[in-house]
């Protein structure tokens, strides 16, 4: 009879332990394709993280604000726009101790106001009242916007931007919040 080798062809006579299943999971394909997968999971971790919170930030960020009286109710006539001066405190370390704001406010009737931002959402230029044209102007670029805020022509693409207002013990307040950053690039 003949005896069997009980080494298969395809492996080396050696003592070694090796098997075709242990040499097809180490080939170099199948190992540069593992690293390449790797990689490439960890990049998008890298990437998306940051990018996932910027985007989620917002819906967990509260929103502070106080009151800040502007003048007397009585002070303010009907129909009239006129701007007004506060001093908003900030959160912001650049502003110093308080900014100085400023916006348009009018009294609509005798219990309502109405204040918008000074400021264009074109590229933050202060914005002018025009009493005569019952419009508010940009000087800079041209924007124009509608006695209720709304863009009339020009490059704004948005609206003022309301300031909440209440009258409180007959002064008018304003609710003073972060500044919005209205620019766009």
């Amino acid at each position: 009879m003949k005896e069997e080798n009980p080494i298969p062809e395809n492996q080396p006579p050696s003592g070694a332990a090796t098997t075709r299943e242990a040499v097809a999971l180490i080939s170099r394909r199948r190992f540069l394709t593992r690293l390449s997968l790797s990689l490439a999971g960890v990049c998008a971790v890298v990437i998306g993280a940051p990018a996932t919170g910027f985007v989620l930030a917002p819906l967990f960020r509260k929103v502070s604000g106080s009151w800040l009286t502007v003048g007397a109710a009585r002070d303010f006539a009907i129909g009239e726009t006129v701007t007004v001066v506060f001093e908003d405190p900030s959160p912001l370390p650049w502003a110093g101790i308080t900014a100085r704001a400023s916006a348009w406010l009018r009294r609509d009737s005798e219990d309502a106001f109405t204040a918008f931002s000074a400021f264009c959402t074109h590229l933050g230029c202060p914005v002018r009242w025009m009493p005569g044209a019952n419009l508010f102007l940009c000087p800079c670029h041209g924007g124009v916007y509608y006695r209720d805020g709304s863009v009339a022509a020009g490059p704004p693409p948005h609206p003022l931007v309301r300031y909440e207002v209440r009258v409180f013990n007959g002064n008018v307040q304003i609710k003073s919040a972060p500044i919005p950053i209205t620019t766009t690039l």
